[in-house]
């Protein structure tokens, strides 16, 4: 069984001083995905993380504090290729590749949109030219796993509150359709979803007006596995009683 974890740590440096390495010692997981480390490789005492037997790679942003990917894998990978070959969006630290054998293990840390009209764009554009990069790879690496912060909610039973009418980035109709596309056209399974396909669970809950507590979340965060891969996952879900973020980790058995 491979185990895999994906989880956006909104800043790791915040999470080990709230005992982060406590939690990481008593975990099954054979590889965890960091999304939103805001940390460089250097800027952390990674002898822990050694010390728990994990082999670890860091893809982290151009600008201080801000985004980055990290990849904790107890098995040694064949190869790591940090980025997509496009610096507009490697110099953010938004892509980080392992190969385990003939799985390929991409970490993804998507744009968000929220913070005005030109993210959103560009969140867009990432999505535009984050497509024929999978297409590409996924002719010499058919057996994809995607693992991330897709920051996007794919459908009504996805948010709590389906019926808004503000329209935020995340849940707007053009990045909606493109996870439409990304299950129905690409060849992707949400491995969640597909394990659990009436179960209302979220990834993420705002900061504000007591959210996490009454449940009022979204389902941004995703394990997607292309559509071989699918017959051999065994369970998925959510943890959403680990607290180091507003979001919460997510979770695949896959028999490989």
């Amino acid at each position: 069984m491979l185990r895999i974890a994906s989880y956006n740590i909104n800043g790791f440096r915040s999470a080990v001083n709230a005992g982060f390495y406590e939690w990481l010692a008593d975990q099954p997981y054979d590889i965890i995905c960091f999304q939103e480390t805001k940390s460089n490789k250097d800027q952390v005492d990674t002898g822990e993380v050694d010390n728990l037997g994990f082999h670890h790679y860091w893809h982290s942003a151009e600008k201080k504090g801000y985004s980055g990917v990290a990849t904790f894998s107890k098995i040694e990978p064949d190869d790591v290729v940090e980025g997509m070959g496009n610096e507009i969006y490697d110099r953010e630290g938004r892509i980080l590749r392992t190969d385990f054998g003939d799985i390929t293990l991409l970490n993804c840390y998507f744009p968000s949109g929220s913070s005005g009209e030109d993210r959103h764009e560009f969140k867009m554009q990432f999505l535009h030219d984050f497509r024929p990069y999978i297409l590409d790879l996924k002719k010499s690496r058919p057996n994809l796993i995607i693992a991330g912060d897709y920051n996007i909610v794919h459908t009504r039973m996805d948010i709590h509150n389906p019926d808004r009418k503000d329209n935020p980035s995340g849940y707007r109709p053009d990045e909606r359709a493109w996870l439409d596309a990304w299950f129905n056209e690409m060849g992707f399974t949400d491995a969640f979803r597909y394990k659990n396909p009436e179960s209302i669970e979220f990834s993420w809950w705002s900061f504000r007006a007591g959210s996490k507590k009454k449940n009022l979340g979204w389902r941004i965060d995703y394990i997607s596995v292309t559509d071989g891969l699918k017959n051999k996952i065994r369970s998925a879900g959510h943890r959403p009683e680990v607290l180091f973020s507003d979001h919460c980790p997510v979770e695949v058995v896959l028999e490989v």
